[in-house]
């Protein structure tokens, strides 16, 4: 089965940002390989879990330092400077001794929608993301109202 696109989980108050303000670009460290053209299907994580809804990759850059993303994208990304510095911060705590960190994978997004249903996972979301395959997708969609 073709792999449509990704997951990714995302605290609900950030997630709000992309799917009802307007912020078309998604910051997080590159787990995945996401490609023009994928699906970005979005997971709220902590509170009212499940598919809250989806976008299109436009383009994918990656960084490897938070002060080029901010000075590049400024207004549209989800997060506010000082959330992306926390970010940093918890980050370096988070990977392994002596490995090197991945670098930022920064996503714009195009084509936002917000799901008219919220729909639960059938598998665990792992922080790192997880790619869906085409018939997964379809599945998500049936049970969102589209």
């Amino acid at each position: 089965m073709e792999i449509v696109g990704a997951t990714f989980p995302v605290p609900r108050n950030y997630l709000d940002r992309i799917l009802n303000e307007g912020k078309n670009v998604f910051v997080k460290p590159a787990t995945l390989r996401i490609r023009p053209g994928m699906k970005i299907i979005f997971y709220a994580s902590r509170e009212d879990q499940g598919f809250h809804g989806e976008a299109e990759v436009e383009s994918v850059e990656y960084f490897t330092s938070v002060d080029e993303i901010m000075k590049k994208y400024k207004d549209g990304l989800f997060l506010t400077p000082e959330e992306l510095r926390k970010y940093e911060r918890d980050r370096a705590r988070w990977h392994s001794r002596g490995r090197k960190p991945r670098p930022w994978m920064v996503v714009v997004l195009r084509n936002i929608r917000k799901y008219p249903n919220i729909v639960k996972p059938k598998r665990f979301i792992a922080v790192s993301g997880r790619y869906v395959r085409e018939s997964e997708y379809r599945e998500i969609l049936k049970k969102a109202g589209l």
